[in-house]
């Protein structure tokens, strides 16, 4: 396949990410030669993609399909039962396969059921979405939702490939690529700044998906979580940077019951963990001005409701990320300088999401003539 970038991810558990286009047609070659059962795991939305992933594929496997609710309502351990019960009743073997066929909620999910099957199968990635292709597909993170937190429930599972085919993308309602796109920006903030410098001399051009501006940034952001996973695989160290913007945006995404594009909540997540780094000291407010600016000239949102913050400081208690009880954020000494602040005390955090509340609404008033 001609133009295909493809980005290794080293370490111990390496594998290769290919970018390009017309991708899907190397699935057959990127399944393990043993593999003879196949289950591909897809959100409604691509019955007919799959239907087509699934006929290309029947020379030489058998091929089942599992159809899971489509966004975060299929990261439910109900649905990843329902995805064991076909490879079970399939008879899957260690040496068979699962694809994950769709957008960042349904790799999590492919991931963890194929880390979970007889203690870990191997899953070829195949994101159909922005997020998905620069975060949730290329990392090795799967899990799922529970009804006290967002993957609260999960493993670290490498994929054995990932295909990032950019003409999945071309039907993606723009809308939903705006809001996967929040990913890129979050790289552009911590490791990549040509990715701000590409955005701000011309938003429409960096989000559109034809475009070269598009590939480039979509490049970058994959490059440095792949660079990054392979010094971190397990979250011990540096690849903790990458959840700037997550543990507010997580809380978010709760308060929101999981209605909310996630892209969306990180994008408030990331503009409040700015206002905290400049609280803190550590930030400039010309750099939190950038936040805002580029965040906005995507049309992404910067502010929540001002009376939400007790739930969320309550779900950020609970998040994955809180170390011994405490709670860590990322934040920034510069662009590009991420770093971690420990314990940072509530009237702080409040502060900082003061700075990111929506004005409440001025109560109505009704005069009366005498």
């Amino acid at each position: 396949m001609s133009d295909v970038t493809e980005i290794r991810v080293s370490g111990a558990t390496g594998y290769d990410i290919r970018i390009g286009r017309g991708l899907v047609a190397e699935v057959r070659e990127a399944l393990p030669e043993n593999a003879k059962k196949v289950l591909v795991v897809h959100p409604p939305t691509l019955q007919k993609e799959a239907d087509t992933l699934r006929e290309s594929l029947l020379s030489e496997r058998e091929v089942l399909l599992a159809e899971i609710p489509d966004a975060e309502q299929g990261k439910r351990i109900e649905v990843a039962s329902f995805c064991w019960q076909i490879m079970g009743q399939a008879d899957f073997t260690r040496t068979d396969a699962v694809i994950g066929f769709g957008g960042g909620a349904v790799t999590d999910l492919a991931g963890f059921v194929a880390a979970s099957w007889l203690r870990g199968v191997k899953v070829v990635q195949v994101p159909t979405t922005v997020l998905g292709m620069v975060d949730a597909a290329v990392g090795g993170k799967t899990g799922v939702n529970t009804a006290e937190g967002k993957n609260l429930v999960g493993a670290f599972w490498a994929p054995h490939v990932v295909l990032c085919d950019l003409d999945l993308l071309a039907s993606l309602p723009r809308n939903e690529a705006v809001a996967g796109y929040a990913e890129v920006v979050k790289a552009g903030f911590i490791r990549y700044p040509e990715i701000l410098d590409i955005i701000e001399a011309d938003p429409e051009r960096a989000t559109d998906v034809g475009s070269d501006e598009f590939r480039r940034t979509i490049e970058l952001a994959i490059r440095m979580k792949a660079d990054i996973v392979g010094e971190d695989f397990r979250e011990s160290g540096v690849r903790e940077h990458l959840n700037y913007g997550h543990t507010l945006g997580h809380a978010i995404e709760h308060a929101e019951r999981y209605q909310w594009r996630h892209g969306a909540a990180v994008s408030i997540g990331m503009m409040f963990a700015a206002e905290l780094s400049r609280l803190a000291g550590r930030l400039s407010d010309a750099a939190v001005d950038r936040h805002r600016a580029v965040l906005e000239s995507l049309g992404l949102p910067t502010t929540y409701r001002i009376g939400a913050w007790k739930q969320l400081l309550a779900t950020m208690q609970r998040d994955k990320k809180a170390r011994a009880g405490m709670l860590r954020f990322i934040v920034l000494d510069d662009i590009a300088k991420p770093t971690v602040l420990q314990a940072p005390d509530e009237s702080l955090l409040y502060a900082a999401y003061l700075e990111v509340a929506e004005d409440p609404q001025p109560p109505i008033r009704t005069t009366t003539s005498l």
